[in-house]
């Protein structure tokens, strides 16, 4: 699902004229190294994140700052916004509203993408409906065990911090945070995976 995503995502820069300024945010360099997008003159990449990812390529920079408050950024600066799978974890509610806000203001175009809600694993603890079970049962569930890529966490408060750092998102939800985007449902044995939405199909 990430080639095609990947895929998709170069075929609609294709029609974008040169040169291509594209901020990612919570991105890393691995992404564009799979892409093929690196060391390339025509394409300019920032990548911003809380902390510093050092590039020793001529064309990818890594700078810090804030999905929610990208205030370093003029309106427009860039060309494309892209992000993979980070909206979920700024926050709830509000925090989404200024995450989105910033990607709208700072891109002339985005590319966003986030799991589905709706999907029967959790994409993060891989667990089965873990988004639909009470806080407290996920609390309780990571302290005694290793779910997916979230490692066992006895003491409460970490764990609770780790359950809330993740809020997905349904696609109405997503819709209404990009409500000018095209979404784009990856699918998976027919059932909703993720969710992407963009404006690039509208500039081709």
């Amino acid at each position: 699902m990430r080639a095609k995503r990947h895929e998709m995502f170069t075929s609609l820069l294709d029609g974008l004229p040169r040169p291509l300024r594209i901020l990612d945010v919570g991105g890393t360099k691995a992404v564009w190294e799979s892409m093929g997008l690196t060391d390339r003159p025509d394409v300019q990449i920032t990548i911003l994140n809380l902390a510093l990812e050092k590039s020793d390529y001529s064309n990818v920079r890594s700078t810090t700052g804030d999905a929610r408050d990208m205030r370093q950024f003029s309106d427009g600066d860039f060309d494309v916004v892209y992000s993979n799978s980070v909206i979920e974890h700024v926050g709830d509610g509000e925090h989404m509203i200024r995450m989105a806000s910033e990607i709208r203001r700072v891109g002339k175009r985005y590319f966003v993408q986030t799991p589905n809600r709706y999907f029967p694993i959790e994409p993060h603890f891989l667990f089965p409906m873990f988004q639909f079970l009470p806080i407290p049962l996920r609390v309780l569930l990571l302290q005694n065990f290793s779910l997916g890529w979230i490692s066992r966490e006895s003491d409460r408060q970490r764990a609770e911090e780790a359950v809330r750092s993740v809020n997905l998102l349904s696609r109405a939800e997503l819709q209404g945070l990009f409500p000018d985007g095209t979404m784009v449902e990856e699918r998976l044995f027919g059932l909703t995976k993720s969710l992407l939405v963009t404006t690039l199909a509208d500039a081709n």
